[in-house]
């Protein structure tokens, strides 16, 4: 699995969404790698990853991840964010969690309401095997739809897209069935470390309610929503988010009061 590092200072492993690479996160590690050790991590079937023998599932990859990068705050966009908080669930090694358009269940259910329905990635599923790359692009669309910066960002996503070759199909069908079936919710309440989680007031993907409510499952959590961002918002709103995490890999190892009553 391919894990670049750039920077110095405190370690921020970061992992990207469905479909992308590393390479995404650039305007973060524009902003961040004078202050901290970014590791930008290639999901297997993904980017320089493609052919990587680990298969893409939360475990495997998590190990092989915490087995490569130091002691560190982990970061994970989108599908990324699943593996960010298996890792805070399952390892001392991640000393705080920062999630941006991720929640631990990504799917609507009863008692999960600000979600979208599981027909989203069975279609995106079955459209793939029909239409490769206008899926893909549709898909990105998607990332962008109801941003105030959306046509700067889906032109940045359609660059980074293929900038380090095709994502595997086999990975990408992995993806949509993690997407589809994975629930953290569980996992959150147990969680012995700050998580940070931020939204896109416009995500049609992952909408900020459910960021809300995620972070109050979690002891130690905050969550901050961008007005006008949309599952991108390190694209459009660089910044900004860029500025929340630094604020956050701040307060790293400053213990926590308590949780919140």
């Amino acid at each position: 699995m391919h894990i670049e590092v750039v920077g110095h200072g405190p370690s921020l492993v970061l992992i990207h969404g469905w479909a992308l690479h590393g390479g995404v996160f650039a305007p973060l590690v524009e902003r961040l790698a004078d202050r901290c050790t970014l590791h930008l991590v290639d999901l297997p079937g993904h980017g320089h990853s493609r052919d990587a023998s680990t298969p893409l599932e939360l475990q495997a990859c998590v190990a092989e991840i915490l087995a490569r990068t130091p002691p560190a705050v982990w970061l994970g966009w989108s599908l990324g964010g699943l593996f960010a908080m298996q890792a805070a669930a399952s390892s001392p090694q991640v000393k705080g969690l920062a999630l941006i358009a991720a929640t631990p269940r990504f799917v609507r259910g009863e008692d999960w309401p600000h979600a979208v329905e599981s027909s989203v990635f069975l279609q995106f599923g079955e459209e793939l095997r029909r239409d490769y790359r206008g899926t893909l692009e549709r898909f990105l669309a998607l990332d962008t739809i109801g941003s105030e910066h959306a046509r700067e960002e889906l032109r940045t996503l359609k660059q980074t897209l293929y900038a380090r070759g095709e994502p595997a199909p086999q990975a990408l069908q992995q993806g949509l069935r993690l997407l589809e079936h994975t629930d953290l919710r569980d996992a959150l309440a147990g969680l012995a470390l700050p998580s940070l989680w931020i939204s896109g007031r416009r995500d049609r993907l992952v909408p900020a309610a459910g960021m809300r409510d995620a972070a109050a499952l979690a002891p130690w959590g905050l969550h901050v929503d961008i007005a006008g961002g949309g599952h991108a918002p390190f694209l459009g709103h660089a910044d900004r988010v860029a500025q929340e995490l630094a604020d956050f890999l701040s307060t790293i190892g400053h213990a926590p009061d308590g949780p919140r009553a």
